[in-house]
């Protein structure tokens, strides 16, 4: 069994959301094969407090707009070293860096298939520098 598409669908808008605010270390996991509560973990860091409380923000209100669906459960508030944002078919983990380090949640989930995600903006930023790249040749 894999994850399903609506699983898929919601975690790759939290990556990108995830992703808008720098969040970076963007790991998608597709634990069906170990977990029946929930199709992707979506694991990504942040480089302090207040930017793991933006990325928070960030996913709660894309995956409200987009997709019109609320956490179910939402923990670790308190600290912002480490936020869990439960959407039954996805749960989003936000790290700060060193919090990711230290409970070394990827290495846990290793076995699952990891899903490929491709920041928009990176790839919209690779797109203009091959046209650039092609138009400066062309000139020459």
């Amino acid at each position: 069994m894999t994850a399903s598409e609506t699983a898929k669908t919601l975690a790759f808008s939290a990556a990108q959301a995830a992703a808008d605010k720098k969040a970076f270390a963007i790991n998608l996991r597709d634990v069906t094969s170990k977990i029946a509560l929930t199709d992707v973990f979506v694991i990504v860091s942040a480089s302090n407090e207040r930017q793991v409380h933006a990325v928070v923000d960030a996913v709660e209100e894309r995956l409200i707009k987009e997709h019109d669906t609320r956490p179910l459960r939402r923990e670790g508030k308190g600290g912002e070293q480490w936020v869990l944002l439960d959407y039954n078919d996805i749960v989003v983990h936000v790290f700060h860096q060193e919090a990711r380090e230290y409970f070394g949640l990827d290495g846990l989930w290793k076995d699952c298939p990891e899903i490929e995600f491709v920041d928009e903006a990176d790839a919209e930023r690779e797109r203009r520098a091959e046209v650039a790249d092609t138009d400066s040749g062309e000139a020459r």
